[in-house]
């Protein structure tokens, strides 16, 4: 990527649990040379997650100390637990011109768009429902009630899809990290958000939490 000049941007990417967020942000910073603001959390770590590599593992007590000290540029409670950036790497990077990807989750990312009007937002989306919800299940960390419930937030989430610059297909790996780094350093319309997108895989999600729902029932 070419050296950035003058102040850095922000690049905003969320998505749906599941869609592989993680997986892309540290392929695209290992191919490109963003910085990656690492967020806190009180969630539990996954089998495969790293203390300072992919969250700062943190209990609800530090966390809160943390928000009362104005530590954090956005934060948010997402399927009860905390999620926030931490304000002062962020704030060093951009003064010194380096572009900063935030992974963070829909309430997070709208505070971070009001305070910075020229951050770029990625919302990253699986082929199909049926794919998030193989992918979920591959990952093996949530037990089925916790597998319904996040399928439940991404229908939820479909509707602000529409707040965000770029919607971007999570299919193939290493295209769609060409396809982000792309929109950030060219812009990329062809990406843009499409109705007929979100209500293709509202409907299919829509779909398949019933199907979930009758086969519990049965």
């Amino acid at each position: 990527m070419a050296e950035n000049k003058g102040k850095g941007k922000i690049v905003i990417i969320s998505g749906f649990s599941g869609v592989g967020k993680g997986t892309v942000v540290e392929k695209l910073t290992d191919a490109y040379h963003y910085e990656l603001s690492v967020s806190w959390t009180t969630r539990k770590p996954r089998n495969h997650e790293k203390h300072g590599v992919n969250y700062y593992f943190v209990t609800k007590e530090a966390f809160e100390k943390a928000l009362e000290e104005d530590g954090f540029l956005e934060y948010a409670n997402y399927n009860g637990k905390y999620y926030g950036t931490p304000r002062p790497f962020v704030e060093n990077n951009l003064s010194l011109g380096n572009n900063v990807i935030l992974e963070i989750e829909v309430q997070g990312a709208e505070q971070i768009m009001r305070m910075f009007p020229d951050t770029v937002s990625v919302f990253l989306v699986p082929p199909s429902a049926e794919e998030l919800l193989h992918r979920l299940n591959k990952r093996g960390s949530e037990n089925k009630e916790e597998i319904r419930s996040r399928l439940k937030l991404a229908l939820g989430e479909c509707e602000k899809m529409q707040h965000y610059d770029y919607i971007v297909v999570n299919d193939d790996l290493d295209a769609c990290v060409r396809d982000l780094n792309r929109i950030v350093t060219e812009g990329a319309d062809g990406f843009r958000y499409d109705p007929a997108y979100k209500e293709r895989i509202s409907a299919e999600l829509q779909a398949l939490l019933e199907k979930i729902d009758n086969s519990e029932e049965s």
